[in-house]
């Protein structure tokens, strides 16, 4: 009951007629982003993040904004799997394997449809997760200590390249390099590190900055390099003929793959990638010879379709609860929440109750707008993908220089933004993934933080940081976390790959 409560505490917040304004607006901006292929939400997010600042939202306004642009991108995905086979992102690939034909069929349209519907029952079925599961972790995250959350802020490192990552090192490698930059400024003693007599770097690396820039403007260098020609051409999108009874079968395919995605996007290191995977795998095996997966079977677009959106919610129950993001896009939206001087963790659950509900609040009603902005304005959405990158370009720059230069009035900050931008290019160009570069950067001084408390607590005698059970558990499972993408990582990689090239056409 007073989880209800809370809830309708934050429905009074959201659908406050500004609120509304603005999940719309992310909900429809999500969408296109997402569409293009490439961006993904973690990008857009990125992109936006110095609009909702420049704008000079509300807090509860600008998370309920960014977080309708995550769910919109993990929708506006599916467009360019199911016309172009060009996932619009890595989860979105599975959606490959059926949707494109769907398209080739004539049944784009319908195709498009159901994985609107199935992203909708997913992304609901893992919010109604959240709301239930959320206030009962951040309970449970009361009784650590300081060792206890920096053996979790380990998990979070240790698990951060996942079981679908192609090179743990290199997320490690990652890893260092943003706890290295995080070290910079002047630490709780007074002494500097690393500013070499700069000014603006005695308060350490401003979060929004380095995120912008490694996502943003790295993106931008690789628009410019790889499609600098003109837009891709779209498939026709016929129109929509979808029945009743199709939307019946595919219900109960929408309702594992929200499941079973809800419960990858709350494991530390799986994410949506595996929530997409798993739920197309498990329609395979539920329907077994009487399906045609691969030649435009509609369960195969419904699965993996509520599997990585029901993932992209889950990943919000740790960022929420634990301070710890569970996917790329909510290490971003963690920047955000620290931005805005609002500690993520238990007590937000208490100290700014109206934020968390709000959000949560949000996060349903958005799911409604996503589900009537995406059948009837497809169209739109699909017109995008023939839009010249020469076009594009320049608007998205402009969007990233002004919001920047609107939080502080400094140009050091565009400098130090494009400085990132390079570095990010560059990580990208090595295979170096870019979220541990931002996980060490925002957990870095709140690691060093406990870990100083419980230096302090026990008089510099390190057994305190295995002195419980609970931290003990926390270390076994980060442990694990490290060894296990190198016993399963390549397994489960192959299996992914394997239904790709079977579904690719013309591999008959």
């Amino acid at each position: 009951m007073e989880t209800l409560g809370y809830l309708m505490d934050g429905f009074g917040v959201a659908l406050q007629p500004h609120n509304l304004m603005f999940a719309l607006l992310g909900a429809f901006l999500g969408t296109l982003i997402g569409a293009l292929p490439g961006l993904g939400p973690a990008n857009g997010v990125a992109i936006l993040i110095p609009l909702a600042f420049s704008l000079g939202l509300a807090p509860e306004t600008a998370l309920i904004m960014l977080t309708s642009v995550y769910a919109g991108a993990m929708y506006g995905g599916r467009i360019s799997s199911i016309l172009l086979n060009i996932p619009g992102d890595e989860p979105a690939m599975m959606t490959c394997l059926d949707g494109y034909p769907m398209a080739q069929k004539g049944k784009a349209a319908e195709a498009l449809a159901i994985s609107a519907i199935a992203s909708f029952i997913g992304s609901l079925v893992a919010t109604v997760g959240l709301i239930l599961l959320a206030p009962l972790l951040a309970k449970f995250a009361l009784t650590f200590g300081p060792a206890e959350y920096f053996a979790l802020f380990l998990l979070a490192f240790a698990t951060l390249g996942g079981i679908t990552g192609k090179n743990p090192i290199k997320t490690v490698v990652a890893a260092c390099i943003g706890l290295m930059i995080a070290t910079v400024g002047i630490d709780n003693t007074g002494v500097q590190r690393y500013t070499f007599g700069v000014l603006e770097l005695f308060e350490g690396v401003d979060f929004i900055i380095a995120i912008v820039g490694l996502f943003a403007i790295s993106e931008l260098m690789f628009f410019i390099e790889e499609r600098a020609g003109g837009g891709k051409e779209k498939m026709k999108v016929n129109k929509l003929t979808l029945t009743w009874r199709e939307i019946r079968e595919i219900l109960p395919s929408s309702l594992r793959g929200g499941v079973l995605g809800f419960i990858a996007g709350v494991l530390p290191g799986a994410g949506a990638s595996l929530g997409s995977f798993i739920g197309y795998t498990l329609e395979k095996k539920v329907v077994g010879k009487k399906g045609y997966f691969g030649k435009g079977d509609p369960r195969g677009v419904a699965g993996p379709e509520a599997g990585n959106n029901g993932a992209s919610s889950g990943a919000l129950v740790p960022m929420l609860t634990l301070g710890v993001p569970g996917s790329g896009t909510t290490a971003v939206l963690l920047a955000l929440l620290i931005s805005l001087n609002i500690t993520p963790g238990p007590l937000m659950f208490t100290q700014n109750a109206d934020i968390v509900w709000g959000v949560i609040a949000a996060l349903l009603i958005g799911n409604f707008l996503l589900l009537i902005l995406n059948i009837p304005l497809v169209g739109i959405f699909v017109k995008l993908l023939s839009v010249p990158p020469m076009f594009l370009l320049p608007i998205v720059t402009m969007i990233a220089f002004v919001g920047i230069y609107s939080i502080s009035n400094t140009t050091f900050d565009l400098y130090f933004m494009v400085a990132f931008g390079v570095g990010g290019y560059i990580l990208r160009k090595l295979e170096i993934p870019l979220v541990p570069v931002i996980l060490g950067l925002l957990l870095g001084p709140e690691m060093e933080k406990n870990l100083r408390h419980a230096m302090d607590i026990s008089d510099g005698d390190w057994m305190i940081l295995w002195d419980s059970g609970l931290a003990i558990g926390l270390w076994v499972f980060a442990g694990l976390g490290l060894i296990l993408p190198y016993i399963i990582g390549p397994l489960l990689r192959r299996r992914m790959q394997n239904p790709i090239e079977e579904g690719t056409p013309g591999s008959d």
